[in-house]
């Protein structure tokens, strides 16, 4: 079946093209759409953002997403709006690309289509929370004071009444059943999945592409037989129920924030620093427990919070705890045809903290990631989950840490005795990113400071809350 889907309003019909060209080529190449530029090519830079509308569950989504890394099969059943598609029909320009102007946001002008298409999508959904929005894209020319001047004046402008409502057309291009379409087999269900993927253990999921994009963008990987997740509504919820947080592995983080930021704030606040909007809003959960990367930053948070994983194999479904399916490095307990359901955390009282220790405070690949669950009880440690990435070749618990403050008094002469497990649970490795001695330095401070952070309740200090 051909890949059909709405460009700037108008309904497009895409065959005989790879199942993995990339949206930002065929565009440029094949489209002419010049507009979406080709900065990094890996989902950095923002240069290529464009709008991407999607149909969840009867309702509209607006999302800034980068093209580099969206294959075209992906957008079947969406609308795609780029940088020439927010004009007017009588050339008008959208509020954000007024106020741009007026603002004096630009000067290259190579990153401002990039820009104003973030921009565009956050005024869209209403957002005002311009400097996460537009963290994702990144500019050298002006800095960015006039840019978030320019948001904050567009901010004040109704959404242009020409943006229409494409729900209709969207409902109509949606398949009935799982069918290949543009190379890449979608799965409506998660039934439909579990039996294709039962015959076809070969092919490769893709959930946002954030990671598999990379493959064909960086390594020119080539890609045989694909299969695409996003469609599977079921696998697209998150149900909290008495007892526990269900997250389906199609979730992304944008949605997985906006849950934890509720019952676990720490953790959704590194989501935050995860990656930009554009990222968050492709990558899903289900892939970074999936990739079984030592430094992603999800799992020692879920495994902190005794996160369980739900797996599926055709008919089959088998859970084991989150912990337990990193094997070694590039090494996961998962058979052939089976695949990532959905994971779920027990309800609990939030005691969990998050911290990511990165080169760039935004936007970069954690050197350390340790995240702590400790339940104290008149000042008695009664239980206590601690995980971290970057200091294994797999996430992993520090569990002799765990026993030598499981049971003992909340003081700073246990933490004392602590710390010094931490070079028998880990030994880390020397990388461009930090040395073994940094890592386990930091680990032994984090534990410090987590310590320091509950004696102080809430009047400890944080760098994003230091005022001049």
């Amino acid at each position: 079946m051909d890949i059909e889907f709405l460009l700037n309003g108008e309904t497009v019909r895409i065959a005989s093209q790879p199942a993995t060209r990339t949206l930002l080529d065929w565009l440029r190449e094949t489209r002419k759409l010049t507009g979406t530029k080709e900065g990094c090519n890996e989902g950095d830079c923002g240069a290529c953002t464009v709008m991407v509308t999607s149909l969840l569950e009867d309702k509209l989504q607006h999302q800034a997403l980068n093209a580099c890394i969206l294959f075209l099969p992906q957008l079947h059943g969406k609308s795609v709006r780029t940088v020439e598609g927010l004009k007017g029909p009588k050339g008008e320009l959208h509020p954000v690309q007024t106020a741009m102007v007026e603002h004096h946001g630009s000067q290259c002008g190579f990153c401002t289509p990039g820009f104003v298409m973030s921009m565009a999508t956050a005024h869209q959904n209403g957002f005002r929370n311009h400097d996460d929005m537009l963290a994702g894209n990144l500019c050298r020319c002006t800095g960015y004071a006039p840019i978030i001047r320019a948001a904050d004046a567009a901010a004040k402008i109704p959404t242009p009444d020409w943006l229409t409502d494409e729900l209709d057309q969207l409902q109509a291009m949606q398949p009935a059943k799982g069918q290949d379409i543009g190379g890449a087999y979608m799965p409506q269900t998660i039934a439909e999945l579990a039996n294709w993927y039962a015959d076809n253990p070969d092919a490769t999921l893709v959930g946002g592409a954030t990671d598999v994009g990379l493959w064909v963008t960086k390594k020119l990987a080539s890609l045989q037989k694909i299969c695409l997740l996003g469609q599977i509504a079921e696998m697209r919820r998150i149900i909290v129920s008495e007892t526990a947080i269900r997250i389906g592995a199609s979730v992304n983080l944008n949605e997985l924030q906006e849950v934890m930021a509720e019952h676990h704030p720490d953790f959704a606040e590194m989501i935050r620093r995860y990656g930009s909007n554009q990222v968050r809003g492709a990558a899903t959960i289900g892939g970074n427990i999936a990739n079984g990367s030592p430094i992603g930053d999800g799992p020692p948070a879920l495994i902190a919070l005794g996160a369980t994983l739900h797996l599926r194999r055709g008919a089959e479904r088998r859970d084991l705890l989150l912990e337990d399916f990193f094997v070694d490095y590039g090494k996961q307990d998962i058979q052939p045809g089976e695949f990532v359901e959905a994971v779920s955390v027990p309800r609990q009282t939030d005691t969990l903290k998050c911290y990511k220790i990165s080169k760039r405070f935004d936007q970069d690949i954690s050197a350390v990631c340790g995240c702590f669950n400790i339940v104290v009880t008149d000042q008695v440690v009664k239980s206590v989950r601690i995980a971290f990435g970057g200091m294994a070749a797999t996430p992993k618990r520090a569990l002799l840490v765990e026993k030598a403050l499981l049971g003992q008094p909340w003081t700073d002469a246990t933490i004392r005795s602590a710390i010094g497990e931490f070079s028998k649970d880990f030994q880390p490795i020397d990388d461009m990113r930090a040395s073994a001695a940094y890592r386990l330095m930091v680990a032994r401070n984090l534990l410090t400071r987590y310590f320091a952070e509950t004696q102080l309740g809430q009047n400890y200090t944080r760098v994003l809350e230091v005022d001049a």
